[in-house]
């Protein structure tokens, strides 16, 4: 520069003097543009505050994880909404999955946060709602038939019933789809739950402009039957023999022969015996959804994302750990089956027939069993003697 402006001292010409002064300014633009690029970090002028991750960390592990914690387990449980154990496998199991819970070094070289951090910042995030494969089916059949049947209704595999989430965020021109009865644009979720709370069926995601039966024809509840895949199912009530589960549903279900519904209005006392003790089996899945609910905050409130996908994963991932949470703390005197379960492999070769099969047969055919009526019928005539038979035994 200094050169540059003893030129522009010494030229009489004021071309010259104009062509040099532009020269000067393009030479020292660039001068600016290379310092600019050439810069690592943050932007000039950003306030940068200095996090101490490695405090943070310490004052977590010895707050809660540590041998000798300040807060005990029950406190643990209650903000984390699960066992001291529990979190630990879950901390094993993602820093095995997913390499970005293991901590790391940024491009800077400072140690970024820990595996116990971004989980405790997660869980936050599902327990309080704030801002930021299917699940997994039940396996133990027989203990759950077992202890439905001393409830008085053997065969039966759960309750079935629907949750609307308010979505805040619904896209302006998807809000006439996603809206029905409440009047505000929700997204519904599809649940089976066992008598422990358990949800082992979950199908989310279709517009709040359905009802609970159109919810169901879109459902996957029954594919595992009409395949041909579910586990065998047999089982007597009132000299009657049943090949298929049921589930307890509320008056809006079809009457189908794989669920059992309470009889609106009953006058006879066996009716009005049976009506009440279904009705109060089947609040198990309403109780599920409070539990659920009242566990991650994130799904009671309002969704505030815009992406659909994303309150897809959001609800699974609540639903997967409320059913670890409810195994962590099930009875340890229950009757556990063998984890040995038939594999499908991952890709099966497709062989195209023009001839009608055996498989599409079976299918139909087992479909027209689901929805038989007459089972149905029958079926809630024999559970109202054999609830009246019980009741008069006691």
């Amino acid at each position: 520069m200094k050169e540059m402006e003893m030129v522009l001292l010494e030229s009489d010409s004021d071309d010259e003097m104009e062509i040099l002064s532009i020269f000067a300014m393009e030479e020292e633009r660039l001068k600016k543009e290379q310092a600019s690029t050439s810069r690592r970090g943050s932007i000039v002028g950003r306030k940068v505050i200095k996090r101490d991750y490695l405090q943070g960390e310490e004052r977590l592990f010895h707050d809660y994880f540590s041998d000798n914690p300040v807060f005990p387990p029950h406190l643990f449980r209650r903000r984390f909404r699960m066992s001291r154990e529990l979190f630990f496998r879950l901390q094993y199991a993602l820093e095995a999955h997913d390499p970005y819970f293991i901590q790391k070094r940024n491009a800077a070289g400072t140690l970024g946060l820990s595996s116990l951090q971004k989980m405790t910042a997660a869980l936050r995030i599902l327990a309080y709602g704030v801002a930021a494969d299917s699940t997994d089916e039940y396996n133990d059949i027989a203990r759950l038939l077992a202890v439905n049947e001393k409830r008085g209704f053997p065969g039966m595999l759960g309750s079935i019933d629907c949750m609307h989430w308010k979505w805040k965020n619904c896209p302006t021109a998807w809000k006439g789809q996603y809206t029905g009865h409440s009047r505000e644009p929700t997204l519904i979720l599809e649940a089976v739950a066992s008598y422990d709370r358990w949800i082992w069926h979950a199908f989310f995601g279709l517009p709040g402009s359905h009802n609970d039966i159109n919810v169901l024809d879109h459902s996957s509840i029954f594919t595992e039957l009409a395949q041909g895949r579910a586990p065998p199912m047999n089982y007597s009530i009132n000299g009657h023999d049943y090949t298929m589960g049921y589930y307890l549903a509320d008056g809006i279900y079809p009457q189908w022969s794989t669920f059992v519904k309470t009889i609106s209005a009953p006058l006879e006392a066996k009716k009005k015996h049976f009506a009440r003790v279904q009705e109060a089996c089947r609040k198990d899945v309403e109780c599920a959804f409070g539990i659920l609910q009242a566990r991650f905050s994130i799904v009671r409130g309002p969704a505030r994302f815009w992406d659909e996908a994303t309150l897809n994963d959001i609800m699974k991932a609540c639903i997967i750990l409320h059913n670890m949470i409810i195994e962590d703390e099930r009875d340890p005197n229950g009757v556990q089956q063998d984890d040995d379960y038939e594999q499908v492999p991952e890709s099966i070769p497709i062989t195209v027939s023009r001839e009608p099969t055996i498989e599409v047969q079976n299918f139909i055919q087992s479909h027209i069993r689901i929805r038989d009526r007459e089972t149905h019928s029958q079926l809630q005539a024999d559970l109202v003697e054999h609830l009246w038979q019980l009741h008069g035994q006691l």
